[in-house]
């Protein structure tokens, strides 16, 4: 088996890989396979110089991998790789690129474990570069290149692109199999200053487990201009279309005693050459015996039942991403909406379980709100409803909206809030335009000003 490893964002030495290549070449001798250090190679890629893009680093990894002994310009020998941390959206960047939905059969990547992979970025991306790049644990000196950082913000662009466009994907039908294997371990004795995401509940101290997660789905609502909902305000419906899309499964593993970064916890630096019999070093090597859907699946369930135990007893938390628009394909900026959360049968933001709300970041790029919530104590939420209100403005004028309110009547709240995942919500808020932003007048009728002209000719009817 020819084996490739991918590391994560401002890494500058392949000592980050630690004793793992050796410990896994040792350990495969137990396994269906031969694994031989001969056929491992350690990928290095420059990613803290500003100017260089996650696309920039995906398509140069297609070069590199037709660089290697044995393959050519038309033709890459089947391989295996493990990623660490920004390592797994630079691969799955590359299978999107150069394969997609519809080319998998063709590809030669066979296994992706994903160790703490940021599938959904990282809270600390939005600190700025400066305050990042003074994090020990992730950067160790270096720089961290802006263009990389902002594909890793929260709700970032790269991010929705890349999982909406992997719903298609048909992996283990198409002999393609990623996994997530990843920390919630802290350890507080690897940074270097006190922030409050380096020892937030459900994350490894950089990504959190609901962020790694490659089990997501997204969620449409777009807002009726008929439906009355509350009169004051004047509030439509905000309706789905049609179900949520999930991607296919993904087997999940999830550890405790494995932080991002660093020699003593890290999920992969940690690990020394003679640590054969490792749980991850173990877990991986059955990762990489998989041959089929069947296997796959089963390896799902044995992941999942291996995680509720390393879970049992602690916090367990969700990711909501929302992207505001309009129906005529306007983005809604960050200082142009209000967004809460409701709850209960009168749909009421006052009566929220205590302590459900743990953070929420603004991207302040394209305005996207990312909340995260303990999962836990919103399975508990007022007679089994959730619902969202958003606010927009302008709310009144020549060109305005109304507010828009989910309801989760007929729909399990618990399918929208699921624990250690994360959940893309996509809100259209109708457009309502005034007649008379355009009028004729007859050509007989004598010149006039219409400069004081009012918006009270109602709003132009849409379908």
């Amino acid at each position: 088996m020819r084996l490739i490893f991918v590391h994560g964002w401002s890494v500058t030495s392949t000592d980050t890989y630690g004793g793992l290549p050796q410990a896994l070449s040792t350990a495969s001798g137990s396994f269906s396979f031969d694994l031989d250090i001969q056929h491992v190679y350690l990928g290095k890629y420059i990613s803290f110089h500003d100017e260089v893009t996650l696309d920039d680093i995906s398509r140069v990894m297609d070069q590199a991998l037709r660089d290697l002994p044995g393959n050519s310009k038309t033709n890459l020998t089947p391989f295996s790789c493990i990623t660490h941390s920004t390592g797994g959206p630079v691969v799955r960047n590359w299978v999107e690129m150069f394969y997609g939905a519809d080319g998998l059969s063709n590809m030669p990547l066979k296994h992706l474990v994903m160790l703490a992979p940021a599938n959904h970025g990282s809270t600390l991306a939005a600190l700025g570069k400066a305050r990042v790049g003074r994090i020990k644990s992730w950067f160790q000196g270096v720089e961290p290149g802006q263009r990389i950082l902002d594909w890793l913000c929260l709700g970032s662009e790269g991010q929705w692109a890349l999982n909406k466009k992997y719903l298609e994907y048909d992996c283990s039908n198409n002999g393609f199999f990623p996994f997530v294997l990843t920390g919630q371990g802290i350890d507080h004795k690897f940074y270097d200053f006190l922030n409050t995401y380096l020892v937030e509940d459900g994350s490894d101290g950089v990504i959190r487990v609901a962020a790694a997660n490659m089990n997501y789905q997204y969620f449409s609502l777009v807002q009726s201009s008929q439906q009355i909902i509350r009169k004051r305000p004047l509030t439509y419906a905000l309706n789905p279309i049609g179900k949520s899309k999930k991607p296919e499964q993904v087997p999940v593993g999830i550890y405790n005693k494995y932080s991002h970064s660093g020699k003593k916890k890290g999920i992969m630096q940690s690990i020394k050459t003679s640590d054969v019999n490792s749980e991850i070093v173990i877990d991986i090597l059955d990762c990489l015996q998989i041959k089929n859907a069947e296997d796959y699946q089963q390896y799902i369930a044995h992941l999942k039942n291996k995680s509720s135990q390393q879970q049992a007893g602690d916090k367990q938390f969700c990711i909501l991403v929302f992207n505001i628009r309009d129906s005529h394909g306007n983005r809604i900026k960050k200082d142009d909406y209000d967004l809460f959360i409701l709850a209960g049968n009168n749909y009421s933001p006052d009566i929220l379980p205590k302590g459900f709300f743990k953070d929420k970041q603004m991207n302040e790029t394209n305005g996207r709100l990312v909340y995260y919530l303990d999962a836990e104590k919103m399975r508990n939420i007022k007679d089994g409803k959730f619902g969202l209100r958003v606010i927009a403005r302008p709310s009144r004028g020549f060109s305005y909206y109304c507010a828009g309110e989910f309801r989760s009547d007929g729909i399990n709240a618990q399918s929208i809030l699921n624990a250690n995942q994360t959940t893309y919500i996509d809100i259209i808020m109708h457009r309502f335009i005034d007649k008379n932003v355009f009028r004729f007048d007859p050509a007989t009728d004598k010149a006039k000003s219409f400069k004081g002209t009012l918006p009270t000719g109602g709003p132009i009817p849409e379908d």
